[in-house]
């Protein structure tokens, strides 16, 4: 196979991964958004001051889509590296880290999204809890950062 169509091809895995972790951020941020702006409407609705707090939950999934422009710049420079030192560009594995990198963080992004759902509705409710509901998006947050960093150790 051609050396140029190798590298094009590994280089594809980067784009993959960034492009399918940027799709995880805008479904999570689009879901967590829905329910941020229905806290805030209940709160304006009753006459009581909307908790500016909530974008924190609606902003945590875009997290994922800077993890895969990590990850692709990785995929790019081992590409980059093995064309240089004249050997083979392994690309199928680079298109498969790209494919199921890009869908563990594009997954983890939009359950953090639903996660942050379900905070801004208790915390819109409440008005308390906030720091456990930050946690628990944290854990959610930890599955893409694993997988930055597993992913990345291997090339």
């Amino acid at each position: 196979m051609d050396p140029v169509l190798m590298a094009a091809l590994g280089r594809a895995g980067g784009a993959t991964v960034l492009g399918l972790a940027a799709l995880g951020s805008a479904f999570g941020t689009g879901t967590a958004g829905m329910a941020a702006v229905g806290a805030w409407k209940r709160a304006y609705a009753q006459n009581k001051a909307a908790p500016f707090i909530l974008i924190t939950f609606v902003g945590a999934p875009l997290s994922q889509t800077i993890y895969g422009m990590i990850l692709m710049n990785a995929v790019v420079r081992a590409v980059s590296s093995a064309l240089s030192a004249n050997t083979t560009v392994a690309w199928p594995a680079m298109l498969a880290l790209g494919v199921f990198g890009g869908l563990a963080m594009g997954a983890s992004a939009y359950m953090q999204g639903r996660v942050g759902a379900a905070a801004s509705d208790a915390l819109g409710e409440t008005g308390q809890g906030f720091g456990n509901y930050l946690m628990a998006i944290g854990v959610v947050e930890t599955v893409a950062i694993f997988v930055l960093v597993f992913i990345t150790a291997t090339l």
